[in-house]
């Protein structure tokens, strides 16, 4: 609330926080909206989290300490949660195109979300 200026007053019980009655959406890599866990290390690299703090990735996307989260934070009153569908082959050949993966690197990251 510092660094971003928005929702000064906001001061939510644990309660409030879990029903996510704070203002915007706070998606993680690994989450519905954002499915592929390798965008942790996408994150991680652009804010060099391990070079400024004593948090790492596993070989699997975890994070160590265990205790860590990461998430995307939007804090426009009106974002909202969704939830990405079934991926179809021809939007995981794109995808792997875009990340520099193989095919079968992103069908084992995103094996609950294809539709094939």
């Amino acid at each position: 609330k510092v660094y971003w200026g928005y929702a000064p007053a906001e001061d939510l019980d644990n309660e409030a926080l879990i029903k996510e009655k704070y203002r915007g959406i706070r998606p993680a890599p690994g989450y519905p909206a954002c499915p592929d866990h390798t965008e942790k290390g996408t994150l991680f690299d652009l804010l060099s989290v391990p070079q400024n703090i004593d948090l790492h990735l596993t070989e699997n996307f975890a994070m160590t300490p265990t205790a860590a989260v990461s998430g995307f934070y939007f804090a426009h009153p009106e974002s909202t949660y969704f939830t990405v569908g079934k991926i179809l082959p021809d939007q995981v050949e794109d995808y792997a195109a875009r990340k520099g993966m193989t095919i079968e690197e992103v069908e084992r990251w995103l094996r609950p979300n294809l539709g094939y």
